[in-house]
């Protein structure tokens, strides 16, 4: 008993240690790197279009189209990347579309997102001047409209997507534990369950990346996590969010959710097929009980009015598409996605990191954990396929450095995280 008593003190000071120079280290790099706001900045409206060259018009047959017949695919394209909701799946989607057409990105200077948790910020985009002109910005970021209509045209199409609250709690509390130090003095082995058993014993509203643990797409959306759900600001801010994003997507809903983006975009279905990346390897079902999960309900209630509004929101959007028509849709996206999974696919399935072939294949790992499935690609596909294939399968951090963006800070944080995992 001393034994293992003695084992595990030595492992929470170990993680304190490593935590507290990690800290430090981070903060002081931080301070380096932030660009510096520039409050005298010049205002230079951005055209009301990025599109370098008019979108050539595409006929689309009456009954596949809700625009009249034809319309004009969308180039000017906001995604707000929210944690834990497939983002990454969808990012892989607009990276993919963006090279294909070669439009321009606002990328994230040295890092993979927008110096999150600060709210964004027009200067962080890599090589910013005002004035320029961008088509697509979908890295995580911290909402932040007033900057975001600084840097992007009038045109743009702004989207998102949300996940039910429980499900989202207990993926980002695995997920980020290692990183919220408030969890740390949790000595339950069962940790969730112990903090939902009285969260605010250990819950610190002013904790370093608490904001992991409450209302995390509340906060994400750059509104206070903190406020009380019957406060009227969060109302407010959720019909702010319905005017500013004329489509909100559900994880639970994904393949619906492509086809009303498809729509609202206008692309073709193969530019909305896709992999499922970042998926864990744990049961596909949630291991909360009923009970648990009402809990972690009750404790992300901000978040659950915003999922409850934006999912009444979603079918009513459905409907209006044509619930026969949606599912005629979803049963082509899906066989077509099964296509390319047979012919991309080593297995046709992911497969977890250590069976990874390729170092180029490998996603992004929580600390301490290979959690995180992967794939294989196929040896000996076709020509034709094979550009696309590799574009489906390539991780956000690799596709992001094939794209031009100096991933620095996030490749000595990968380092850093290797050392922590002795």
């Amino acid at each position: 008993m001393l034994m293992k008593q003695g084992k595990q003190w030595k492992s929470i000071c170990k993680g304190l240690i490593l935590g507290t120079l990690l800290t430090s280290c981070m903060i002081l790099l931080y301070s380096y790197v932030t660009p510096a706001v520039r409050l005298n900045m010049q205002e230079v409206p951005v055209p009301y279009s990025c599109a370098y060259r008019p979108a050539r018009a595409r006929s689309l047959p009456a009954s596949n189209s809700s625009h009249g017949g034809a319309c004009t695919p969308k180039v000017d394209v906001m995604f707000m990347k929210t944690h834990k909701t497939a983002s990454s799946t969808i990012l892989n989607i607009l990276f993919r579309f963006g090279e294909k057409h070669r439009l321009k990105f606002a990328f994230p200077e040295s890092r993979n997102d927008f110096f999150y948790p600060s709210l964004f910020q027009r200067t962080q985009v890599k090589d910013y001047r005002p004035g320029m002109c961008f088509n697509i910005i979908c890295n995580h970021m911290r909402f932040n409209e007033p900057e975001i209509r600084k840097l992007l045209p009038s045109d743009t199409v702004y989207f998102s997507i949300l996940r039910h609250p429980a499900d989202l709690f207990e993926s980002s509390f695995h997920y980020f534990g290692s990183v919220v130090p408030l969890t740390w003095k949790i000595s339950a082995e069962d940790k969730i369950t112990e903090f939902l058993r009285d969260p605010w014993h250990y819950y610190d509203p002013e904790g370093f990346n608490s904001f992991y643990l409450k209302n995390l797409l509340f906060f994400d959306f750059g509104y206070d996590n903190n406020l009380n759900p019957d406060d009227p600001r969060v109302d407010e801010s959720i019909q702010a969010m319905e005017k500013r994003f004329p489509l909100i997507m559900l994880l639970e809903h994904v393949d619906e959710s492509l086809i009303l983006l498809k729509e609202a975009l206008c692309w073709e279905m193969e530019d909305v097929l896709y992999f499922k990346l970042n998926a864990r390897k744990d049961p596909v079902v949630s291991r909360l009980t009923p009970e648990l999960r009402s809990q972690a309900t009750d404790w992300n209630m901000i978040d659950w009015k915003l999922y409850r509004h934006f999912n009444a929101t979603f079918w009513r959007k459905v409907e209006a598409y044509g619930r026969e028509r949606m599912a005629r849709d979803v049963e082509e996206l899906q066989r077509r996605n099964a296509e390319m999974a047979a012919v991309c696919i080593e297995g046709g399935q992911p497969v977890e990191a250590g069976r990874i072939q390729e170092s180029a294949m490998q996603p992004w790992q929580p600390i301490g954990e290979k959690s995180i499935l992967g794939y294989n690609l196929k040896k000996n596909i076709d020509k034709k396929h094979r550009k696309l294939c590799r574009k489906m399968l390539t991780p956000e951090i690799q596709y992001l450095t094939e794209l031009g963006v100096n991933l620095w800070i996030t490749k000595l944080w990968a380092h850093i995280r290797e050392i922590l995992n002795w």
